[in-house]
């Protein structure tokens, strides 16, 4: 949401609020510094709030400063912490750190929930008048605190996710389990079927649900037919049901570490309309004719079923490229390079590789993590990767260019990906050459894509790689779902939808809804635009707070990793410079801390915001930004979610 005036030079904007309880809201004149809300003019205001600010008379030299005048909308009610007890009163110590004010709760409550001092509860906010502590009730007691499972499912019920499924939402699953198995032959004759074509699917080892797969066949022509197959969701999950209400609530399944917290229960994610090997499953279907080179002859989109061959890991479809041995190799290698020819096709048209290592966590029966390491990018990963992103991209522009050819009204939901903020950009320049690296920035034109990709060609390899493609992703406008299509800019894509996974994502489900009612010629009510843009806009905020919480998790157990690391020493990049302290990155896991400016010595050290350092005074030793560094963990402290670390 962009910050936009009100009354009285007031202004609406999203609040963000830092550790310390103090607010920020971006200005809406250009080049000026957004507005600094000292604590006590925050008004009960959160941070993700939306709220109305009024801009205070300015001093010479100071900061713009702003006045909460009222909370417009919360982003969220419901906070997990610790119970605590002081005196007589008891109240939350939240695990939100930009939760600066405790949340009181009754003692008839604690009693009632039967909550005991030091168990992590969710509580939720009832009342909040100015000038006192808000006031909650105890939704849930979650359990131990530092307990693995506690932890996890406190994450959960931090960004507003629910973990299980209501008795109503899993019998209306249990009675579809009984009533589509086996398929009925009246639903498989109308349906294009693609059983005794070559078909496979390509998943993690640990997946459980597989939603898309891939068949080939050779033609006379020496072309190539593709399919993209994808479970038919919406078969099963019809509009006005218990389940697609329990779907929209959700909007997504939510990765943990440890877990996945399925959009719809697991009789449906993991059994009906998973694509497992040997199984007939109904599918909605893109399929190609394509060469070698990777050029579409024609496309066909509707309801098929299919058989799959083989349930491939990407490690073993690998060894199959790799070796040339193996089950389906001549198809795997057909597969793969036309994928790289699309991969080529894509770069060249200014496509941006945001790629960066990921981790993955090992932990032990208990939940603890015994190791970190990073994910093997491989070549079957790019190969499925492509196909899923043909698909979409061919989706949305039969669509959008069926609906320009009809004068349609009806609505669609697009996955889309605006021009980077230039005054971001800006920043990006000035930051990547701190670090000796050029981005050029054209006047009145900002960048391109193929300008980014120059960047990350500079970058690769380097220490420093991963660092300044994070940066690169925040200063990048973000992908949003919507019912207006401006293209896809990190992709160069034109159009572009999410097509390709309706067990884990609800928009993937609302497009295979809105293409088959295209196909059969079904006329949607201008009314329903509405809908459609609501739901586009939730799913864009629920998408945030699912990678939000895949993100904390990581995090808690990268540290509980370096809890039994006190004293041993790292290798490491300095990640970011504050007038506080520095932030250094541990090569292998990824796991951030913080030297503080105290701790870099007896010199006294000053930050260089300009050029991303800080530097001592007397004997002017400089630490920057991407500087490789040898520290070591002196504490790692799970309830502040923070390690502290030495230089060595």
């Amino acid at each position: 949401m962009k910050p936009k005036a009100g009354p009285n030079k007031a202004i609406t904007g999203i609040l963000s609020v830092n550790a310390r309880g103090i607010g920020y809201l971006k200005s809406i004149i250009k080049d000026k510094e957004d507005l600094e809300i000292q604590n006590s003019n925050l008004n009960t205001g959160l941070n993700g709030d939306t709220v109305l600010v009024l801009p205070l008379p300015g001093r010479g030299g100071e900061r713009p400063a702003g006045k909460v005048i009222s909370v417009e909308k919360r982003a969220k009610r419901a906070f997990a912490g610790i119970l605590q007890k002081e005196n007589d009163t008891y109240y939350l110590l939240p695990d939100d750190k930009k939760m600066y004010a405790d949340i009181v709760i009754s003692k008839d409550n604690v009693i009632a929930q039967k909550a005991e001092v030091g168990k992590k509860i969710l509580v939720k906010i009832n009342q909040w008048n100015k000038g006192a502590n808000p006031e909650g009730s105890i939704v849930q007691v979650l359990g131990q605190a530092g307990e693995h499972n506690t932890e996890m499912e406190s994450i959960l019920y931090e960004k507003g996710f629910e973990i299980g499924f209501s008795e109503r939402v899993e019998a209306e699953a249990q009675k579809l389990e009984k009533t589509e198995k086996p398929i009925p032959q009246a639903e498989i004759a109308k349906r294009r079927d693609f059983r005794n074509t070559t078909t496979f699917t390509i998943d993690p080892k640990d997946a459980k649900d597989f939603d898309d797969a891939i068949s080939i066949k050779n033609l006379p022509n020496g072309n190539f037919e593709i399919g993209v197959h994808i479970a038919d969701v919406s078969h099963y999950v019809r509009e006005r049901t218990a389940l697609d209400d329990e779907a929209i609530k959700r909007e997504f399944s939510v990765y943990l570490v440890d877990r996945t917290i399925p959009m719809l229960p697991e009789v449906l994610s993991n059994d009906i309309c998973s694509l497992n090997p040997g199984e007939e499953k109904l599918t909605f279907s893109a399929v190609f004719e394509m060469t070698m080179s990777g050029k579409i002859i024609s496309r066909w989109f509707g309801k098929t079923i299919i058989k799959s061959d083989k349930r491939f890991t990407y490690e073993l479809a690998q060894e199959v490229l790799n070796t040339g041995k193996g089950e389906f190799f001549d198809n795997l290698k057909t597969l793969d390079t036309i994928a790289k020819k699309l991969r080529a096709e894509k770069t060249i048209n200014g496509a941006i590789d945001f790629e960066q290592d990921e981790i993955a966590f090992e932990l032990d029966k208990t939940g603890k993590p015994i190791r970190i390491y990073k994910k093997q990018r491989l070549d079957t990963h790019k190969l499925v990767e492509e196909y899923m992103l043909h698909a979409n991209k061919e989706v949305a522009e039969f669509i959008y260019k069926a609906y320009k050819r009809t004068n349609s009204d009806s609505p669609f939901i697009y996955r889309i990906h605006d021009l980077p903020d230039n005054e971001k950009i800006q920043a990006l320049s000035i930051f990547v050459k701190a670090l000796g690296y050029e981005l050029p920035i054209k006047k009145g034109k900002g960048i391109t894509a193929l300008d980014l990709q120059n960047l990350f060609k500079q970058i690769e390899g380097k220490a420093e790689e991963s660092m300044i493609k994070t940066a690169a992703v925040r200063s990048m406008a973000k992908a949003i779902y919507s019912t207006k299509n401006i293209g896809h800019f990190g992709l160069a894509f034109e159009f572009y939808t999410h097509f390709t996974s309706p067990i884990r994502r609800y928009p993937d489900l609302l497009v295979h809804r809105l293409l088959q009612k295209h196909l059969k010629d079904e006329k949607l009510p201008k009314s329903e635009w509405i809908k459609y843009e609501k739901i586009s806009a939730l799913a864009t905020e629920k998408e945030i707070k699912a990678a939000e919480a895949e993100r904390d998790s990581k995090k808690y157990k990268q540290i509980e990793f370096m809890k039994d690391k006190v004293g041993q020493v790292f290798d490491g990049t300095i990640t970011g410079v504050t007038e506080w302290g520095i932030y250094v990155e541990e090569k292998e896991t990824r796991a951030e801390g913080m030297v503080k400016i105290r701790d870099l010595g007896s010199d006294y050290y000053v930050l260089d915001q300009k050029n991303y350092c800080v530097i001592g005074q007397k004997t002017k030793k400089k630490f920057s930004l991407g500087d490789q560094i040898k520290f070591k963990i002196i504490s790692a402290d799970l309830e502040k979610r923070a390690i502290d670390c030495l230089l060595v």
